[in-house]
């Protein structure tokens, strides 16, 4: 696995692991309806992932933009679906999301070279 993309996860989840063990009521119902919005509905699972990385992107959260880009990279979205979602959110976003799409681009190539 790429360091890069080895080194975010294992951070997201100890953070993460941390996190749900405090035992916050509103954090792990936030955590429940994240997961919960992404599952398979009305749109499906590739849709969604596309639609949190346009809106991660556009908010400019990076650890938000490899968590959906590492999903849709396991769910299957090919380098140019995810290069045309991240031109929208580009187009949407303004050229203050260039440095975040550079850093997604990078994200994604760590993807590929890992082969997940």
């Amino acid at each position: 696995m790429s360091k890069l993309v080895e080194e975010f996860n294992d951070y997201r989840s100890k953070m993460n692991e941390k996190l749900l063990a405090d035992n916050n009521k509103i954090v792990k119902r936030i955590f429940n309806l994240d997961t919960n919005a992404y599952a398979e509905g009305a749109l499906d699972v590739k849709t969604k992932e596309l639609l949190g990385l346009v809106a991660s992107t556009v908010l400019r959260c990076d650890d938000c933009i490899k968590y959906h880009l590492e999903t849709s990279y396991k769910e299957g979205i090919t380098k140019e679906e995810m290069m045309e979602a991240m031109g929208i959110a580009t187009l949407v976003g303004g050229t203050i999301v260039i440095p975040h799409l550079r850093r997604a681009y990078e994200f994604w190539e760590a993807l590929e070279e890992s082969g997940q």
